[in-house]
């Protein structure tokens, strides 16, 4: 982190704790950069910084000032999707949003990819050589079916934190969390069987749902507390679910942690109607306090949680390393591993391993942690100020994505159209509905570093927002 950014940090605590009130004035330049021994331009970059976070407001000649405190917009209600078991829609707007990820004149909000451009990445990078200049025989040999041994028991340390006790030979390596949780539901479910989920729930989720002729039945899910174990016991009790499908940390796309009695009420649940849970704990790490939230496998005492997660979110999606705990399921999946994908490539998994043993990987987390949420913070702020009056905004507790509920006259797949000639990108909440629900939804990306490019692409979201309700 920088002087400027920590001074800016200082600063926001200290105007959060009451410690400078609204409408205050805040000590001169002058004098900051004399009380913390920095230079006038650190303590100008970090006004600046402020002024975007609208926490403060400069006025000319006078200097700046604590801004006013403006209400936040209500979070969403709780989602009402339609209850009965659907077939998934929605696959060519997905298709045509993941080609325009491709071009890089696209300004990618719609995109669910993190912050690859940290200096604490740099420590990866340089194991990624080493790892090819040293082992090169390791390299360009097969791997172990399960994975690489140390990958797994590093993983198996990283989990302690989440509750989950493990040893590497609970682990199986994949490539990604989303290829770990086509291996779960492989293990488990035929085509034609039911699976409940979250509702909004990830559009990759729905299309490997659908890609493996699986049918799915919405949940109602709050975006403070997730699904509601009311609903979800009510379906169960109506149709032969197979099992149900969660992203209870840092859910994509609401941002909420399920607090850990209704983790605890899903999972005597599962008992008692004897289905598996598959978590996907992709967003885990990032949850904003520490210590991180508990899994729901945490508590499992008979094997029916398959937890999947990987270093997509959390270190880079280019490394391609995930990984699943099958449970009683671990067999089973080790076949669909063997057939579907066979061993991981060898380079990646080394240089993974390396970054969590060396402390590396802990370094990156505290460091995107404090970034995603101030991230959050502004793109909030600017959401509130270009946005129409009558929005729900979310409120999440972790991860880089915010959920907009707009007047119901907004059509954001027709606003999405629009915006795809000016190169802006945005995700239709529509993509994240079995039945295309949530027409009047966007999810935006706050990993993008909140400059002035995005902050001017925000405006022109809020105008052809705003144009949509005229």
């Amino acid at each position: 982190m920088t002087r400027y950014q920590h001074l800016a940090n200082l600063l926001a605590e200290r105007i959060e704790q009451g410690l400078y009130r609204h409408g205050e004035k805040l000590p001169s330049v002058r004098n900051l950069s004399q009380e913390h021994g920095v230079s006038i331009s650190t303590v100008q970059q970090a006004y600046q910084m402020l002024e975007q976070r609208q926490l403060i407001t400069p006025q000319p000649r006078s200097g700046y000032f604590v801004a006013p405190q403006k209400a936040l917009p209500p979070v969403p209600p709780m989602s009402r999707p339609v209850q009965r078991p659907v077939e998934i829609t929605q696959w060519d707007l997905v298709l045509d949003m993941l080609k325009g990820h491709s071009d890089k004149s696209v300004i990618p909000f719609s995109s669910g990819a993190p912050d690859v451009s940290q200096p604490s990445l740099k420590p990866l990078w340089r194991e990624l050589s080493r790892v090819v200049q040293h082992n090169l025989k390791a390299v360009l040999g097969y791997d172990k079916l399960p994975g690489s041994q140390d990958l797994r028991q590093q993983i198996a340390r990283l989990m302690l934190d989440s509750g989950s006790l493990l040893n590497a030979d609970d682990i199986v390596i994949t490539n990604g969390s989303q290829s770990g949780m086509s291996l779960a539901l492989l293990a488990v479910c035929q085509p034609g069987d039911i699976v409940a989920v979250e509702s909004p729930t990830y559009y990759g989720t729905m299309q490997l749902l659908r890609a493996l002729g699986i049918k799915v039945i919405e949940i109602p899910t709050d975006p403070d507390t997730g699904i509601s174990i009311e609903a979800l016991e009510l379906a169960l009790d109506q149709w032969p679910i197979k099992g149900v499908l969660l992203v209870p940390n840092c859910n994509n796309p609401l941002g909420f942690i399920m607090p850990d009695t209704r983790k605890r009420a899903v999972f005597a649940l599962a008992q008692r109607h004897d289905i598996v849970i598959f978590e996907d704990d992709v967003y885990g790490e990032l949850a904003t306090e520490y210590p991180r939230p508990r899994t729901i496998h945490s508590w499992d005492s008979d094997g029916r949680v398959i937890l999947c997660s990987s270093f997509t979110k959390s270190v880079a999606p280019g490394l391609r390393v995930g990984w699943v705990v099958p449970g009683r399921y671990y067999n089973k999946l080790l076949h669909m591993k063997y057939a579907v994908i066979g061993t991981n490539v060898p380079a990646t998994q080394l240089a993974a391993a390396s970054f969590v043993r060396e402390g590396h990987y802990h370094r990156h987390i505290r460091r995107m942690r404090k970034i995603y949420q101030r991230n959050m913070e502004i793109y909030t702020c600017w959401v509130r100020e270009y946005f129409p009056c009558g929005i729900c905004v979310t409120r999440p507790k972790g991860g880089f994505m915010l959920w907009v509920e707009l007047p119901l006259q907004v059509d954001m797949v027709c606003v999405a159209k629009q915006l795809c000639r000016l190169k802006i990108q945005v995700a239709p909440g529509s993509l994240f509905s079995a039945s295309g629900k949530y027409r009047n939804c966007v999810r935006i990306n706050c990993a993008l570093p909140p400059n002035e490019k995005h902050q001017e692409v925000m405006q022109k979201l809020g105008e052809a927002v705003k144009m949509a309700i005229e």
